[in-house]
């Protein structure tokens, strides 16, 4: 059976890129363009592993979203990629062990993701 993918991310240049790349790899690919709509697909297809942008309708509405995720016990064990773009635009750097009470993902990826690496990555925290 497949592994499914949800990323989350209102880019669909963003998201048709790494649909091809995880389509390629066998994944089925999921999307949301929002934060609500991303929670509400994940409650409803139970992906195992969420790719999730940080700034689409608000500067971030991605924290939001891994919040929710961490407090739903249905979803709480769900990988997650945070995908962004803020350190280029903010200078603003995120660490996994620091930030991870503030921002529980699994890892930080900055946009352009290499696709070798997102590839690398999902299997990681998929355990594959």
């Amino acid at each position: 059976m497949k592994k499914k993918i949800l990323i989350v991310d209102d880019d669909k240049d963003i998201f048709e890129s790494m649909k091809i790349v995880l389509e390629a790899e066998g994944y089925e690919v999921l999307w949301a363009t929002n934060g609500d709509d991303g929670l509400k697909l994940a409650a409803d297809k139970k992906p195992d592993l969420m790719i999730l942008d940080v700034m689409m309708n608000t500067d971030d509405e991605g924290f939001q979203v891994a919040y929710k995720l961490k407090q739903n016990k249905d979803l709480n064990d769900m990988p997650v990629i945070m995908a962004t773009s803020v350190s280029q635009k903010t200078g603003f750097s995120f660490d996994k062990e620091r930030d991870e009470d503030f921002l529980p993902v699994n890892e930080f990826l900055e946009k352009p993701i290499d696709p070798k690496v997102l590839i690398d990555k999902v299997r990681e925290n998929l355990g594959q």
